[in-house]
């Protein structure tokens, strides 16, 4: 592997942007459609993607995060029901809102909470974000694929040295 590509991939393990990674790699970038076309060529090299695949398993493996762990918690934000965290009761004829004891809420269901306090109008719980969880969860299974289009102007002589099998990047 390149020392190029070594700084891609390094780059690209920061925040999984390709397009970032690729301009940092290679300072002469400054298109983004170029920087996108190079790095989609990048992540099909076979040495990088070994590497980054590498990389990727041993950072797991350091923080003992695994990939379906994030995808449970995930599914916990998304899945969340407002009912397992509060009740509405009859007091009085009047209908309240009125929480549940945290002992009362399975552990499983904490997590989909961001957070408890004290407000103005009594005690208010902020949930976690429950349509990007769904959107991170339908990505991750694949749901949705967006389709990009990829435009790249080549010379005639760059055309034919890639014909003749000069590949480098």
């Amino acid at each position: 592997m390149t020392e190029k590509q070594k700084k891609f991939a390094d780059e690209y393990l920061i925040d999984l942007n390709a397009t970032r990674a690729y301009k940092a790699a290679y300072k002469s970038v400054k298109n983004d459609n170029s920087a996108m076309a190079g790095a989609s060529r990048m992540l099909r090299n076979v040495k990088v993607a070994t590497y980054i695949e590498e990389k990727m398993a041993e950072r797991a493996e350091r923080t003992e995060i695994k990939q379906d762990d994030v995808v449970k918690e995930l599914a916990k934000i998304g899945f969340a029901q407002i009912t397992d965290y509060v009740e509405v009761q009859n007091i009085n004829g009047f209908e309240k809102v009125i929480i549940k004891p945290t002992d009362e809420i399975e552990k499983e269901k904490i997590g989909a909470i961001a957070g408890i306090k004290e407000g103005r109008n009594g005690i208010e719980i902020k949930m976690n974000d429950k349509v990007k969880a769904l959107e991170l969860l339908g990505k991750h299974l694949g749901m949705f694929t967006e389709k990009q289009e990829i435009k790249a102007q080549i010379s005639y002589e760059d055309y034919l040295s890639k014909l003749d099998g000069d590949y480098s990047y």
